[in-house]
Formats: C-alpha cells, sequence, structure tokens
C-alpha cells in the first residue's frame, strides 16, 4: 500500500464526502493540508478512517464489499481505445483492411469482459488472507502491462480505468486495517510528570474525556495541571491504552559512561587507608614513620593543614594513605576523606583515651561502611593505659577482636617504630579480606582530595583514582570545572602520563578551582562537558538566590531555627549622637547564644538611599530613632526589600528585637502613611492658636488620621490633627493636589517649609 498515494480529493470522492470536509478532519489532529492535492501520510489515513467509520456508518457489510458496474460515460469511453486496439491486429492478420472493420464489435465486448473479469477476480481475492502477495502481485501485473501495451495505449487506459479500480481497492484495504487497529491499543509514552492536555493529545483522545475520567476517580485536574506517571497511567489504561515509560536522557547520561564492570574486567587494586584520630594523637607521626618523612615538623604547631595522599610499598604492596586534619574546623573535609577509601585507621592515644573528635572520626567511618582498624598510639609513654581504650572501644560498638569482636586493635607507639609492621599487616590482611577490585581500561573516575589556585600554574587539584586510568590529555570534569590533564605528577613530585586505580595524583589544566570532595570524571565530548558545566553552576546559582532572602524582624526567629542567621546585622541612624551611641550599645548587648547582634553603621540625620544599598547588600535591618526615611531611601527599601524600623523610644527598639530572637514578636498593628502636606504659609489665631496653610503633595490627609511634624526629615512632633478645612468649610479628607489649613493638637511651632506626614495604624492580616 505503501506504493500508492491516496490525496485528499480522492478520499472524498470515495466517501462522497467535501474535500473541505476531510481537511478539516485531518486538521483536528495534525497540521492542516494546504491543498485538496496533498498526498495524505499512513497515519492521517489511519486516524481519518477511524474517524469516519465512527461517524459515517454503513448500513452492511455486503454494501463495502458490491463493486460497481461501470458508468455509461465510462464505458464507452473505454469501448473507443479498445476498438483501435482489435482493428490494428485484424487488418494485420487478413491483409485486407476493408472487412475486419465490420467486425469490431464482438472483439470490443470480449475485451471489455475481460477487463471487468480480472477487476471483479482481483477484488474478491484481495479479502483473503493472501492480501500482502496479492498488492505485489498487483504491482506485478502493472509491470508486465508496460510490456505488452504501447506507451500512448497505456497512459489512456491508466487515465480511464487504472485509477478507479485503485481507489475502491485502496478503500476496502483501508477499511480492513481500521478493524486491525481498532483490535490493537495505543501505546502511549508517558514520563515521570505530564500535563493533562499533553497526556490527552499522546492519547488521541479529548482533553475532557481525560479530566472525567480524572474526576471520576477522584482527581480534580485542569487541562494545564501536572500529574505523575502513576496517575496518567491509570487513565491512559482506564481508556484503553497501552503505557510504555519514556525516558529522558540528561547531559550526565550521555557524557558519563555508565558501563558495568564484569568479573572478567576487574583486576586487584591497592588499598586507600585514611588515618583518623583526635588532634594530637599522632597520625602524622605515624605515616612520618612509614613514609620516613618528617611532615609534621614543617606544620603549624604540629596541625596537618590540608589533607594529603601518600603511597607507600609495604613488602612490595602498594598502599596509598590519606592524612585528614584532626582540628575541629575541618570536620567536613575528614568526612569527605572517609567517604572515598578503603580502610580507616583509627588513632587513640593511650594516655589520652576516646576523646570527642575521635568519637567523630567513627561516625564517619561508619557512615561510609568501611572497616576501622585501631591503632592505640604511645605505647612508649609512661602513663599509657591500652585496657581503658578498649573498654572505650566497646561503648563505640568497637569490640576489639582479642576480646572477641570483629576490630582489630594494634599497640603501636609512632615514635619508636613499636608494631607498626603488625598495623601495616593488618591492613594487607584486611584489604585482601575486602577483595579491592577496579576496571583499569575505561575512562578515570575518583574524587578531588584538594584544591589550590598557585600564582604561577593556575588551578592545581589532587585527585585520587578509583575507577579506570587517567591519562594526559583527558577532558576531566570536576563539580563545576572542566578541563584538559596538561601536566600529572605523582605523590613523589615526578611527572606521569598515566595514573591508574587508588593513585593520587596532581594535575593542572582545570578552567577553574574545584571544590575538595567533588566527583570527576574523565570524558570524551568537551563541549557537552562544558555545557553541564554551566547547567551546575546555573543551579547553585538559583539555589544561592532562593537561599538569600532578606532577613526582617518577622522572620528572624524562623531564621534562626534554621541555623541560617548566626549575626544580625543592623544599621541604626538617630537625631542626636548620643541617642545614637547609646541605642547601639543597647542593641549589642542583646546578643544571645544563637545570634550575635551588630550595628555595622550608626550615623546622625535621616535615612538616605545609601543607607538602604548597606542594608541590602549586609542583609541588615535599618533601626530609625526619631528619623524619617526620605523618598529615594523609601524608594529603594521597597525595591530591596529592605526591612526599615521607626521608634521614639530606645526601650521599644531593645523590646521588640529581643521578641524577635524570642519568636514572641507578633505585630497586629502597622504604621500606614498615607500623605504628605507643605506648609506654605502660617497664621496666628488666639483662640486656636497656629494654623499652617498647606499644600498637599501626595497621597492625601484624612481628619481622623496622625499626623507628625518633619523639619529636615526630622521628627519635631508627633500627635492628633485638631482641625482640616478647605477654605471656611471643615471637610474630612483633602485629596494630592488641593490647598487645606491644617491645625496640630497641642502644638503651635509650626514654620514654613515643614512637612506634615500624615499616618493611620491598620490591622496586619494574621
Amino acid at each position: 500500500m505503501s506504493l500508492v498515494k491516496y490525496r485528499v480529493r480522492e478520499v472524498a470522492t470515495d466517501f462522497g464526502m467535501q474535500a473541505k470536509e476531510v481537511s478539516e478532519i485531518v486538521a483536528k489532529y495534525f497540521d492542516k493540508p494546504k491543498s485538496n492535492m496533498q498526498v495524505l501520510t499512513e497515519e492521517q489515513l489511519n486516524v481519518l478512517f477511524d474517524h469516519i467509520t465512527q461517524h459515517r456508518q454503513i448500513a452492511s457489510i455486503e454494501a463495502v464489499f458490491a463493486t460497481t458496474a461501470p458508468k455509461a460515460e465510462e464505458k464507452s469511453a473505454a469501448e473507443k481505445p479498445a476498438a483501435k486496439r482489435e482493428a490494428k491486429p485484424a487488418a494485420q492478420t487478413n491483409g485486407k483492411p476493408e472487412k475486419p472493420a465490420k467486425q469490431p464489435e464482438p472483439q470490443r465486448k470480449r475485451e471489455r469482459r475481460v477487463v471487468d473479469t480480472s477487476a471483479v477476480t482481483v477484488n474478491a481475492d484481495r479479502f483473503d488472507d493472501r492480501v500482502d502477495n496479492l498488492v505485489s502481485d498487483r504491482v506485478q501485473n502493472y509491470a508486465r502491462g508496460k510490456q505488452k501495451i504501447n506507451n500512448k495505449n497505456k497512459k489512456q487506459q491508466k487515465g480511464k480505468m487504472s485509477n478507479k479500480s485503485r481507489s475502491e481497492e485502496q478503500e476496502k484495504m483501508r477499511r480492513l486495517r481500521l478493524e486491525v487497529i481498532k483490535k490493537t491499543p495505543l501505546t502511549v509514552k508517558i514520563p515521570d510528570e505530564i500535563t493533562v492536555g499533553e497526556l490527552a493529545a499522546r492519547m488521541k483522545k479529548t482533553a475532557a474525556e481525560v479530566i472525567k475520567c480524572l474526576m471520576k476517580n477522584g482527581v480534580m485536574a485542569a487541562i494545564n495541571q501536572t500529574i505523575d506517571f502513576e496517575t496518567a497511567e491509570f487513565v491512559a489504561t482506564e481508556l484503553g491504552c497501552k503505557v510504555e515509560k519514556e525516558v529522558v536522557v540528561t547531559i550526565e547520561e550521555k557524557l558519563f559512561d555508565d558501563h558495568q564492570d564484569t568479573p572478567e574486567e576487574l583486576i586487584s587494586r591497592p588499598p586507600v587507608v585514611v588515618v583518623m584520630g583526635h588532634v594530637d594523637h599522632g597520625k602524622t607521626s605515624l605515616l612520618d614513620y612509614v613514609r620516613n618523612a618528617k611532615v609534621a615538623a614543617g606544620e603549624a604547631g604540629g596541625i596537618t593543614q590540608h589533607i594529603g595522599a601518600y603511597t607507600v610499598q609495604i613488602n612490595g604492596q602498594p598502599i596509598t594513605f590519606l592524612d585528614t586534619p584532626g582540628h575541629a574546623a575541618f570536620t567536613e573535609m575528614r568526612a569527605r576523606g572517609a567517604m572515598c577509601t578503603d580502610i580507616a585507621i583509627l588513632v587513640v592515644a593511650a594516655d589520652d583515651g576516646i576523646m570527642p573528635q575521635t568519637v567523630e572520626a567513627i561516625n564517619h567511618a561508619k557512615a561510609a561502611k568501611i572497616p576501622i582498624i585501631v591503632a592505640v598510639n604511645k605505647m612508649d609513654k609512661p602513663g599509657a593505659n591500652p585496657d581503658r581504650v578498649l573498654t572505650q572501644l566497646t561503648e563505640h560498638e568497637l569490640v576489639p577482636s582479642e576480646w572477641g569482636g570483629e576490630t582489630e586493635v594494634v599497640r603501636i607507639s609512632a615514635k619508636t617504630g613499636m608494631g607498626i609492621d603488625e598495623l601495616l599487616e593488618t591492613v594487607i590482611m584486611t584489604a585482601e579480606l575486602s577483595e579491592l577490585r577496579a576496571n583499569p581500561n575505561r575512562n578515570a573516575k575518583g574524587t578531588v582530595i584538594e584544591a589550590r589556585l598557585d600564582k604561577s600554574r593556575g588551578p592545581i587539584a589532587t585527585l585520587l583514582v578509583q575507577n579506570g586510568t587517567l591519562k594526559q590529555s583527558d577532558i576531566i570534569i570536576a563539580g563545576t570545572a572542566v578541563g584538559r590533564v596538561r601536566v600529572m605528577t605523582n605523590d613523589k613530585g615526578r611527572t606521569v602520563k598515566t595514573a591508574g586505580p587508588s593513585v593520587p595524583v596532581e594535575i593542572t589544566g582545570l578552567a577553574e578551582v574545584p571544590a575538595p570532595g567533588d566527583e570527576f570524571a574523565a570524558v570524551a565530548d568537551e563541549r557537552m562537558a562544558r555545557q553541564l558545566v554551566e547547567q551546575r553552576k546555573q543551579k547553585l546559582k538559583d539555589a544561592a538566590a532562593k537561599a538569600q532572602t532578606k532577613v526582617t524582624l518577622e522572620n528572624l526567629f524562623a531564621t534562626m531555627q534554621q541555623g541560617e542567621m548566626k549575626e544580625l546585622n543592623l544599621i541604626v541612624k538617630a537625631d542626636v549622637q548620643g541617642s545614637a551611641e547609646a541605642l547601639k550599645a543597647s542593641l549589642e548587648k542583646i546578643t544571645n547564644e544563637e545570634v550575635r547582634v551588630r550595628v555595622i553603621h550608626s550615623a546622625v540625620g535621616a535615612i538616605n538611599e545609601s543607607d538602604v544599598v548597606l542594608a541590602s547588600t549586609a542583609n541588615a535591618i535599618i533601626i530609625g530613632f526619631n528619623v524619617r526615611p526620605n523618598d529615594q531611601a523609601q524608594a529603594a527599601a521597597k525595591r530591596d526589600h529592605v526591612d526599615m524600623r521607626m521608634y521614639r523610644v530606645i526601650y521599644d527598639a531593645i523590646n521588640e528585637i529581643t521578641d524577635a530572637m524570642k519568636g514572641m514578636l507578633a505585630p497586629k498593628y502597622r504604621e500606614a502613611v498615607i500623605g504628605h502636606a507643605e506648609v506654605r504659609q502660617t497664621y496666628k489665631v488666639s483662640a486656636i492658636g497656629t494654623i499652617a496653610g498647606c499644600y498637599v503633595k501626595d497621597g492625601k490627609i484624612t481628619r481622623d488620621a496622625s499626623v507628625r511634624v518633619l523639619r529636615d526629615n526630622i521628627v519635631i512632633h508627633e500627635g492628633a490633627l485638631g482641625s482640616l478645612q478647605r477654605f471656611k468649610d471643615a471637610v474630612k479628607e483633602v485629596t494630592a493636589g488641593f490647598e487645606c489649613g491644617m491645625s496640630i493638637d497641642k502644638y503651635n511651632d509650626i514654620k514654613v517649609d515643614d512637612v506634615f506626614e500624615c499616618f493611620v495604624m491598620e490591622e496586619i492580616k494574621q
């Protein structure tokens, strides 16, 4: 059937429809045909015939297979070429052109019957079990016809007879195919999440049908809402579709080799050992003895400053040691050190016993699910008490093997070398029991041990290869850093070309410094790697922007509870220097265990735009004492979401911030400025006092509002409005752009250019 082109006009003719109707049906599910001569695809025809079958029911199946007789016009048109074809052979056979011309009639009828009979035979045989074979037979018959009939007669026959019979056969074949399609359910691919509208389109159903099915099963969802895979699968099954899970391939899946190593590909690898324990219990001294190098002597205060990685040969077998810092500030780095290692050596001083950081180290090793070997150090000291250490170990679920447990305990002295050989033999034995294996014949994967920025060489990273082999000039991606390995040096300082499993190397060539603990992987496509790095950076930016919310007194307690707030930054502005200093001193005394109050700026005068910029940058709250913000500051605070608090009593400011830190702040009313009026003229009336002739600059002035007098943005007075008049009439409010007369209750020190700030206390919805 794929050899036949079926056009819009032909479909319309065969079904007795308008071509426009056919186009409209196709347009419901696909792009609208551009013209009536457009050839329809197989998928379009399937949907079209499905629609026609549903909406244009036939009376009986016999009507479908009935072959109609040719029309009279087609008969006469077919007879003429037939007559010509028969006349020529007759003349040639007899050699007399006059006589054969009188006997074309029987021949014409016989030829016409032969055509009809063949057509009927083909039509009858089209519907048996050998459908596909008959299609190919028909194509072969057409090929044979080309050899027998000359070009002119073939064109005439094809134009007048073949098209009609072909159309009839196509229609009947389509109907049979539709019957098969109806019995075969539609397969729909559904991702983890999908909108209702998209699901309906994939199932070739209306959105209303899908929504109805969802509502029937208790799910209320609009056409643009997203539903999960389980819900979508249930709906699709209900509506008679077969469901397949759509797998979305991410850049990581394309970029990283997810090949699962087979046992044949794996070979044994050296163990990676991490040395952990409390500060000054002798971790670095132990490594010193093993490596015969004095590392601790060259470091500040005997504390290891960075994670180091070293490979040593023990009886011909290599072991990689990681030395993690013991200082409390490096807890995070120690956690990373434990996650990429195979065995942990827990160093405990025999005279000190188990200390808080020793417990942390035990927990890190347990979290990494790695075996722990306990080295009881400083056995040469007079106060050494190893039995106390063994007893303490049992309290942390580490039962020594000599007491019937599974934890190997070795008594050593890093100073004299006592027990070191036994410790190393225990490490090798534990490694053999663990059966550590890796596949060197693949792209390298591993962990960034440490990273720094060198002035001359650029970003430098120490990598521990955990699987595969890292080669010089490999493209690697580590966290948000990507680059090509330029120079690779081992722990002895020698340049190497390759590094296999469990080998630490220092590399240059990354575009930026990665974070210690980041996983790295060698990849093949540099362009895709840079694309992935940009995606990761954008995710980090989005997460940082989401976390960076401006602090206000309302969310202060919640921020403290989440452990995000360590310091509360404040900016203090006051009317006089004495007030500013007193307020600063009082606020800084509020500091408690969870948060430290810090006044980062204190000054005299109105709150200006630069104060708001500083508050936005430092994530601070502005405290105003007897001052107000100017117009630019108010606009900037609104734009940058900076919290500004105005007070007239120092204790109010202290109490409110204290309550906020305790989580007790629940303000129910807030001041709302409704308008400003500028004093243009003053009048003194003996019975009333001073009346100000004012021009309302913005908002409105209402009779029942409170008012404060501002002179150069410094608050001079705050009180109630005495009277509000327009000409001789008392009014309830005056809006912007109008003049009015105002007096302030119990206050007469009003001067020209003073500003009246009108405000009301509005209730905050809880």
